[in-house]
């Protein structure tokens, strides 16, 4: 049973926004779990955001 059922359904717009959600969600539970220092989680998302700025 796949775990969004209508993905095929949806707008690319939600498509989008569901990746971007389940990706966020995964970093943080990587962080939590590692516990890695938030200097590295904030350079790490600066970096994640400036490369989706520069594939545009």
């Amino acid at each position: 049973m796949p775990l969004i059922p209508r993905w095929r359904y949806m707008t690319p717009q939600a498509r989008q926004q569901t990746r971007r959600v389940a990706i966020g969600a995964g970093i943080l539970v990587l962080v939590i779990l590692l516990k890695l220092p938030l200097p590295w989680v904030l350079l790490a998302g600066a970096g994640w955001w400036l490369w989706g700025q520069l594939q545009r």
